[in-house]
């Protein structure tokens, strides 16, 4: 998922690693060496042009130099020094490596001026997907993926976009394999296409004699998306929330959970396919 870069993002993320007025806070001298190694911008670090700086202002100037120069790696750099941060704790109010508040609810709001979503524990989404394509998209829709596996309410619904993560994947999965995708198509439809595209199997194509086991793994998987939607169309409206007073708080949780686990599958395929 590529990150945004700019003069706003790149002081706030510096802030973030900042340890001035600390003894000493994780992310250290070295983590951040490899970071920026990773990112591919060592040539506009400090401290590799013998300077004696922060932490913070080493990361300010690595990013305004990309951000003239090279803005695809300022923006791998950006992703990846809140990764390390959240690594390390920074963004945990009970870790020795706390980034500090004001720190963090800036950073928030600087990424929300982007339409990127950063949660207090470290968490970064772009909030509009219709504007994501390719791998961007793939990449957006992992992470919602994660964020469902753990149980958040909002990943499974994609918040603000009323679109469902499962069947936003199916979509996804049908326009990278074949240019589009239908517009009116129920759910069960679009799923069947998008397992049709990975050669997937569903529980309508006959086993074969000596097929792989994970053919029923796959059928189950199925079962579980049409049965998730139907429970969806039922006890709420289609495009509502899935905790809803029909459903135990466990039931609702298990759901969630198990929309994130099937949606990985699926862009994992996608991956492997591509």
């Amino acid at each position: 998922m590529e990150l945004p870069i700019s003069d706003l993002i790149l002081v706030a993320i510096s802030k973030l690693v900042d340890d001035a007025k600390v003894e000493s806070r994780e992310p250290t001298h070295y983590d951040l060496d490899v970071q920026i190694k990773k990112a591919g911008l060592t040539e506009s670090d400090p401290k590799t042009q013998g300077q004696s700086v922060g932490k913070a202002k080493r990361i300010r100037a690595t990013l305004n130099w990309a951000l003239e120069n090279n803005p695809q790696a300022g923006s791998k750099l950006v992703e990846l020094i809140l990764s390390q941060v959240r690594a390390v704790g920074g963004f945990r109010e009970t870790s020795p490596n706390y980034a500090g508040k004001e720190q963090i609810l800036n950073a928030i709001s600087v990424f929300d001026t982007e339409n990127f979503s950063l949660s207090e524990n470290g968490d970064i989404r772009p909030k509009v997907l219709d504007t994501l394509k390719g791998k961007h998209l793939t990449d957006a829709l992992q992470a919602y993926a994660q964020r469902a596996k753990r149980g958040s309410e909002d990943a499974a619904l994609l918040s603000g976009t009323g679109k469902d993560l499962l069947e936003a994947t199916a979509k996804h999965i049908i326009h990278t394999k074949f240019g589009n995708h239908p517009t009116n198509a129920n759910f069960p439809t679009l799923l069947g296409q998008a397992y049709a595209a990975l050669r997937m199997a569903t529980p309508e194509d006959t086993k074969t004699a000596n097929e792989p086991a994970i053919k029923d793994y796959e059928r189950a998987l199925f079962s579980m998306a049409t049965s998730i939607n139907r429970v969806r169309n039922k006890e709420g409206t289609g495009h509502g929330k899935l905790c809803i007073t029909a459903l135990s708080p466990e039931e609702s949780h298990s759901i969630i959970e198990t929309v994130g686990i099937i949606a990985e599958f699926l862009l994992n395929r996608l991956n492997e396919g591509s």
